[in-house]
């Protein structure tokens, strides 16, 4: 019995020693996962110091750009008290601005009137727009033209030996101002 009772305290350390070793993986491993726990908080405290930053500078440029604006906007209070206060003079005043309003209406009234009857006095003072007539008194043989860049009826009659009526009455001219570059017409009597 005396070589088996050194044999159980030798299992019994080798089993302790295990027991130790296997605690202190545990531990270890433990250890492990709250270092890295560690290293994400520290992260994350980071992230959240710069981000503060972030906010505070924008918060600042938006205190300096509204910078007075509290004088400058209304509130929704006064406001009502300043239609309140229109409503009540509309109402007291309403009378006396429907006076006012039929005498500028009636004053206007007058002026149109006045301004419509000149109108047609010098519209029936004008002379009426008569239509021209064109005849057949011109040459009936001449040449055909096309108009060039600063030809006039005048320029035209002179270098082909006709005149300024007949081009007229041959291509019905109303308006010799009217004539276009590239217009081609008839030159009666031409050469």
């Amino acid at each position: 019995m005396k070589i088996c009772v050194p044999l159980i305290l030798i299992s019994l350390g080798m089993a302790s020693v295990s027991a130790a070793q296997s605690m202190n993986s545990t531990i270890g491993s433990q250890v492990a996962g709250l270092r890295e726990d560690v290293r994400i908080m520290s992260q994350r405290v980071g992230e959240m110091s710069l981000r503060i930053e972030q906010l505070e500078r924008e918060n600042a440029a938006l205190m300096r750009s509204t910078n007075g604006l509290e004088t400058t906007y209304a509130t929704v209070a006064q406001l009502n008290e300043a239609v309140a206060e229109l409503n009540s003079a509309i109402a007291s005043g309403d009378s006396a601005t429907q006076a006012k309003a039929a005498k500028a209406i009636s004053a206007l009234a007058k002026e149109t009137n006045a301004a419509v009857t000149s109108i047609a006095e010098g519209t029936a003072a004008r002379n009426k727009i008569t239509t021209p007539t064109f005849d057949d008194d011109f040459e009936k043989t001449g040449v055909t033209y096309t108009l060039q860049r600063g030809d006039t009826l005048s320029s035209i009659a002179s270098r082909f030996g006709s005149t300024v009526k007949d081009i007229q009455n041959a291509n019905k001219i109303v308006d010799p101002t009217k004539i276009q570059v590239g217009q081609t017409l008839f030159i009666p009597g031409g050469k």
